[in-house]
Order: structure tokens, then sequence, then C-alpha cells
């Protein structure tokens, strides 16, 4: 059975931010898509397709950022997706977990809003941002990033 063409999307949006690729990412999102995150970022929500691209652009080059997917989970009777992640920051030596909900253009099938949810305050004195007690390596999460 194919992947639903939402997954797909995600996909590829993770391939184009781990890339830093400035074309790839805009591709991913209608223009006025918006991405929501907790409290505690600066210059948040980010409002467009330019603006996400260039501010994962920016954490690949200043955070020495990579994400991996751990789930997707694609709604059978909306365009709407969730997805678990992790945020592997190799320049702070610091990861971080969280979800995120998708909202997918009906037209198109592009992203066009994304709403971030943090497994735990992005606390700065610890090495890896998760839940407490839960077991990642027992549920096959990603324990180091990829190989770039």
């Amino acid at each position: 059975m194919a992947e639903h063409k939402h997954a797909q999307t995600i996909r590829r949006y993770f391939d184009a931010c781990n890339a830093a690729d400035y074309d790839a990412l805009v591709s991913c999102f209608t223009p006025d898509a918006v991405h929501y995150f907790p409290d505690g970022l600066p210059e948040i929500p980010w409002r467009t397709a330019d603006t996400i691209a260039r501010k994962w652009q920016w954490c690949v080059a200043n955070l020495g950022s990579q994400w991996t997917i751990e789930k997707i989970l694609v709604s059978h009777d909306s365009n709407e997706a969730v997805i678990e992640w992790t945020h592997w920051k190799s320049k702070l030596g610091t990861a971080l977990r969280g979800d995120e909900w998708y909202i997918f253009d009906k037209d198109t099938g592009l992203i066009s809003e994304i709403r971030a949810y943090y497994a735990s305050p992005a606390k700065q004195d610890v090495t890896i941002n998760e839940l407490v007690a839960f077991d990642y390596e027992g549920r096959g999460y990603h324990l180091t990033p990829l190989e770039a």
C-alpha cells in the first residue's frame, strides 16, 4: 500500500529541512502558511512559506539542526495529520522531542498550518528535552541523529 500523500508531503518537508533547501521547503507550503510554536521562542508564529524556509535554514546553519520523524498519523476523513519528531541540535549538544499538527490545503495538498507542541519545556540545562520515564529506546525512537 502506498503511503498517504500527506505523509509523503511531511517526509518531503523534513528532508528539505535537513538539507536546508530553501526551494524544497517553500514547495511544501501554501504561500500564506503559518507555523505556530509554544511560548518562549523569538519572532513566533512564523508566517509565510518564505519565513518558515528561512528560519529552518538559520537553525541548520546556527544550531546544527537535524530532524527525525518518529511517527506519522494521517486522518482518514480530513486534510490533517499529526506527527512525533525529534529536533537534534548538534552544535548545542541537545535535542527536543515533540508533536506537530498539520493542516493541508484541500485543493493543492500543501501544508497551510503547523502547530508544534513540545514534549517538555525547552530547558537549556538538559541534554535531551523529552518526556520523563518514557521508554524511547524500547519503542524504537532514534537515540542519536541521523548521519548527515
